[in-house]
């Protein structure tokens, strides 16, 4: 079930996100008075779901599910009509436009998908605000890190004071500095003391390789949140609101310290300590083969206080501008990554399976509102990357022709259009690929 609410929640945010894109070439061209012969979502080869004509333009739905498109007429792009290529330029067409007009049009689908990028921010900031968990509420408990945030130099219970001498109010924004803005040092507080943690040489490349923002998490005591029906937990009497402190013994105030202790009695029991209304008390437990007892800790708003920020309509217009500012920054800096010999990001380049995971397993609107305007965002500008075929290729073209005034011609747009094609394919095999290599090594 969780993989079908991924699997729907991806397919309809690329389906706005498709329509959008198209609908900025489509409304460009209209502007100009350019001819649109068809108005697609998804690639229709062969046949199409569903079909209609209204004007001088087809509408329709077709099967392949990588994208969408508009065929603007006199224009050389996948559709690859050579044939109308051949015929005397009419007035109607993309190639009898000047060629700042055809700019517009290229640059049509780029534009609404940033645009659309700032409504939705402007419209959650509104409805919603910013909820989010301040560094200094962590900082009650610390940290918890696994095996790479240990390679890094954490260690469980750090306390983080700055990133490269500055402060990172919001804690999920952590990674993400630690990595974009490929980080030197970490200050820490530690056991009461501060101290500077110095990111080793070259471990960005390895962080990337990890794929996880879960390097560095949130520690919190154990308090029973919920018990897994007719699971071991259950069966030895623990109970909702029970603060698990220890197991066979041995301490363990921390969640992070618990997990990691019982698992050492796998299918075996263990005596839990637990604290219930004010009283210790130690209770056998039958540990499962997979380390686990069946409990469920309360959650993070359990522990700590989320700061809220509320926005007036007219002051969420200037901050979701700036989200989006900031957005556009951010995957910059990803794609600078990407194209770093040195890291081999690419080797963390994922596809649809990739994307998918990134939405909730739960249907949640906020999230999905919030990934859709990041996606439309990442299309945008992946879209106006100078590669033929891609909108970024063709408006090179035209800034070349507008610089020089010199048209390339036809043919050499043919030859280019079907290199990029190549190149998009190579990509999307490539990518797709990785998805299915790391999900069999999984």
């Amino acid at each position: 079930m969780e993989i079908l609410i991924k699997a729907a929640q991806l397919l309809l945010s690329l389906s706005i996100l498709v329509i959008v894109h198209e609908f900025g070439h489509f409304i460009a061209a209209r502007i100009f008075k350019t001819r649109v012969e068809k108005f697609y979502l998804f690639f229709n080869p062969w046949f199409s779901l569903f079909k209609f004509r209204r004007g001088e333009t087809e509408y329709g739905l077709g099967w392949l599910p990588l994208g969408g498109y508009v065929k603007i007429s006199g224009m050389i792009d996948e559709s690859m009509d050579k044939e109308q290529m051949k015929q005397e330029p009419q007035a109607w067409e993309f190639r009898s436009k000047p060629a700042w007009q055809r700019l517009i049009i290229m640059l049509g689908g780029v534009t609404v998908n940033v645009l659309l990028a700032i409504l939705i921010y402007i419209v959650m900031l509104a409805a919603w605000g910013e909820e989010y968990l301040s560094t200094s509420q962590v900082n009650t408990y610390g940290i918890t890190v696994d095996s790479m945030g240990r390679q890094m130099g954490l260690l469980p219970g750090d306390k983080i004071i700055a990133i490269d001498g500055k402060v990172v109010e919001d804690f999920s924004k952590i990674p993400g500095r630690l990595i974009l803005d490929e980080a030197k040092v970490i200050r820490v507080n530690r056991d009461g003391i501060e101290t500077d943690v110095f990111i080793p040489e070259g471990f960005l490349r390895r962080l990337l390789k990890h794929r996880s923002a879960d390097f560095i998490g949130v520690r919190t005591p154990f308090t029973v949140g919920k018990l897994a029906n007719e699971g071991p937990a259950e069966k030895a009497g623990l109970k909702t609101g029970d603060r698990l402190i220890g197991v066979a013994g041995v301490s363990t105030p921390f969640f992070d310290q618990f997990r990691e202790e019982v698992r050492k009695y796998s299918g075996k029991q263990a005596t839990i300590s637990l604290i219930r209304t004010g009283d210790t008390l130690a209770i056998p437990v039958n540990v499962s083969e997979q380390g686990l007892i069946g409990v469920y800790n309360q959650p993070l708003s359990y522990y700590f206080q989320f700061s809220h920020q509320g926005y007036p309509v007219l002051a969420a217009i200037p901050a979701g501008v700036i989200k989006a500012y900031r957005g556009i920054g951010n995957y910059l800096k990803q794609l600078r990554l990407l194209f770093s010999p040195e890291l081999k990001a690419y080797e963390s380049v994922g596809g649809f399976i990739t994307i998918g995971n990134i939405f909730p397993s739960a249907w949640n609107w906020p999230a999905f509102w919030e990934l859709t305007a990041f996606l439309s965002i990442m299309l945008a500008i992946l879209n106006v990357l100078p590669i033929p075929a891609l909108d970024g290729g063709h408006v090179l073209f035209l800034l070349y022709e507008i610089v020089t005034r010199r048209k390339p011609s036809d043919k050499f747009l043919e030859y280019a259009q079907i290199v990029g094609m190549i190149l998009l394919f190579a990509l999307l095999i490539f990518a797709n690929g990785n998805d299915i290599i790391r999900l069999f090594r999984n």
